[in-house]
């Protein structure tokens, strides 16, 4: 579970999932904050061939800028979320775009 929500919101009627826009609950100002992040990491991405320039430009293609913006902002909350829950240093070469 995402600690700040975002993730789709799921609506399962007669077995059928459905997936829906991010969930709104959870610290709005923090998700808002990791939105407006992403965005900024995604307008500065340029020709950069790191592997999570690469996923990102995977997402923009398939599925959208808009898309790839929220996958960015969970990944950095995930990221957020371990680095506190195990006191370690954020090390940028440990963070793979799998």
């Amino acid at each position: 579970m995402s600690p700040n929500r975002l993730v789709p919101r799921q609506h399962s009627s007669g077995g059928k999932e459905r997936l829906q826009g991010i969930s709104k609950r959870g610290n709005g100002y923090l998700r808002t904050l990791l939105v407006h992040g992403a965005r900024s990491v995604i307008n500065q991405l340029g020709d950069k061939q790191t592997p999570l320039a690469k996923w990102l430009r995977r997402i923009i293609e398939s599925r959208g800028k808009n898309k790839a913006i929220v996958a960015l902002a969970n990944k950095m909350a995930r990221i957020g979320w371990v680095i506190l829950k195990q006191k370690i240093d954020y090390n940028a070469e440990l963070v793979t775009a799998v």
